[in-house]
C-alpha cells in the first residue's frame, strides 16, 4: 500500500498540503496519509504529532531568534518520519524549515523519496539555495515555468504547478459576498486583508488599521470590512478589541472569495492573497514590514527586484498596485491612496485591467495546483 507524509509549517503551506491530501484521497483512496501541518490538515483528516504554529515567523532576524527551535522541530519531524517510513514525503514551502528536514531525512533515511513543493524564489534572491535543493531532494513541484531553468544544470526533475491560489480561487459572487455581510448593492466597500502571521498582525495590521479608520472618517459613507485569515482571528480580536465599533469583521462562515470580490478597494498584507485578489478583479495596495535587518539584507544583498508583490513582478517590475514598503508604511499615505481610489471609479477599473494583464503573464492556469502535485508525490512512491 502506498504511503505518504505531508511536512507543512506556515498556514499557506497548511492549505496546499489540506489540498493535496484531498487530491491523493481522490486519485488513490487506498494511500495511506500522515503528516505534519496545522487546521487545514487536521481538518483534512490528518493530525499532527506536534504544534509547528510558532515556525511561522517573517524574516531572517526572527527566524534567528528562534533557529534553535528549529533545530529542534525538525529533529522531531525526522524522527516521527522515519517512525512511520513513508514512501515518499512532500515538503511544503516554508524553505528554511523545509531544507534542514530534508537534509537530516537525506542522511538518515536515505531510501525515501523526497518531493519539494513550492520551491525557495531562485529567480528574486539566493540562487545559490537551487543547489542545495538539488543535493536534499529527489523532485520539485514550482509554482512558475521560469523557475525550471535555474534546476536544469542540476539534474533535478522539476513539475510546474502553476499558482495554488489561482488554480484553487474561483470567481466570488459579489451580491453573495454582500449579503453575508448584510450591505446593499450601492454600499461601497473598503476591505482590509491584515495578514495570516502574528508578526504581520504586530508589523502590518495596526497601520492598515489606522489607515481605514482615516478613509472611515473622511467618507462616513465607506463600510470598513476586516477580513482575518482563519488562524489569525482570535489574535486579531485581542489586538483590536475595538476594532468592530467602526468596522466589521467578516463572518467566519463566509466564503473568503465572496468577500474578495464584494470589495471596491482593499488594503492588503503582501502575501498569497494579492493573487486572489487581482482573480476576483478587485483594485488593492499592499503594506508591508519586516525586521530591519531583515530588510536591510534582502534589500541590499539578497532580493533583485524592486518590488515585492509578484503581480508587480510579472508586470516588468513595474508598480501595477501600489506598495507601501517598510518605510512607506504609514497611515496617511494608504489613507490617502485608498481614499483617491474609493472616489475614482476610472482608476480603479484602469487598475483591474492592469491587475488582469499582469495575472495572464504569471500562468493563470487552468489545471490544478493540488492535483498535479498529487500525481508527482504518487508517481515518486
Amino acid at each position: 500500500m502506498t504511503h505518504v507524509y505531508l511536512v507543512a509549517a506556515e498556514p499557506s503551506g497548511d492549505l496546499l498540503a489540506s489540498e493535496v491530501i484531498e487530491a491523493i484521497r481522490s486519485k488513490s483512496p487506498e494511500t495511506r496519509i500522515h503528516g505534519i501541518g496545522g487546521e487545514e490538515m487536521a481538518a483534512a483528516g490528518v493530525q499532527s504529532p506536534f504544534d509547528v504554529s510558532e515556525l511561522s515567523v517573517l524574516g531572517i532576524l526572527e527566524g534567528v531568534k528562534i533557529y534553535k527551535r528549529v533545530l529542534e522541530l525538525a529533529d522531531q519531524a525526522v524522527n516521527d518520519i522515519i517512525s512511520k517510513n513513508p514512501d515518499v514525503v512532500g515538503l511544503v514551502d516554508s524553505w528554511g524549515f523545509m531544507i534542514r528536514v530534508a537534509e537530516r531525512l537525506r542522511k538518515r533515511a536515505p531510501h525515501i523519496r523526497l518531493v519539494k513543493i513550492v520551491g525557495p524564489q531562485v529567480w528574486a534572491m539566493r540562487p545559490g539555495r537551487a543547489k542545495s535543493l538539488a543535493r536534499a531532494v529527489d523532485h520539485l513541484v514550482c509554482i512558475h515555468a521560469f523557475e525550471t531553468p535555474f534546476y536544469e544544470p542540476l539534474n533535478l526533475p522539476v513539475t510546474v504547478m502553476g499558482n495554488p491560489a489561482l488554480s484553487r480561487g474561483h470567481v466570488g459572487d459579489r451580491d453573495a459576498g454582500r449579503a453575508a455581510l448584510g450591505l446593499s448593492g450601492d454600499d461601497k466597500v473598503l476591505l482590509v486583508l491584515p495578514g495570516s502571521r502574528r508578526s504581520e498582525i504586530d508589523q502590518v495590521a495596526p497601520v492598515l488599521e489606522e489607515a481605514s479608520r482615516r478613509v472611515k472618517d473622511a467618507l462616513p459613507d465607506i463600510r470598513v470590512v476586516f477580513h482575518p485569515s482563519p488562524t489569525m482571528r482570535s489574535y486579531m480580536a485581542d489586538a483590536f478589541p475595538n476594532l468592530e465599533h467602526w468596522a466589521q469583521v467578516s463572518p467566519v462562515e463566509a466564503d473568503r472569495y465572496d468577500i474578495m470580490a464584494c470589495a471596491d478597494y482593499a488594503l492588503a498584507c503582501s502575501g498569497t492573497v494579492t493573487s486572489e485578489l487581482a482573480l476576483q478583479s478587485t483594485p488593492f495596495l499592499v503594506g508591508y514590514h519586516t525586521g530591519w535587518v531583515t530588510w536591510a539584507i534582502a534589500r541590499f544583498l539578497l532580493f533583485k527586484p524592486t518590488h515585492i508583490t509578484l503581480l508587480n513582478i510579472a508586470a516588468d517590475d513595474t508598480e501595477v498596485v501600489p506598495e507601501f514598503v517598510q518605510t512607506k508604511l504609514k497611515a496617511g499615505p494608504i489613507a490617502a491612496t485608498a481614499q483617491a481610489m474609493l472616489t475614482d471609479p476610472e482608476a480603479r477599473q484602469s487598475q483591474i485591467e492592469a491587475q488582469k494583464k499582469a495575472l495572464s503573464r504569471m500562468g493563470e492556469s487552468k489545471l490544478d495546483s493540488a492535483v498535479i502535485a498529487a500525481g508527482v508525490l504518487l508517481e515518486m512512491a
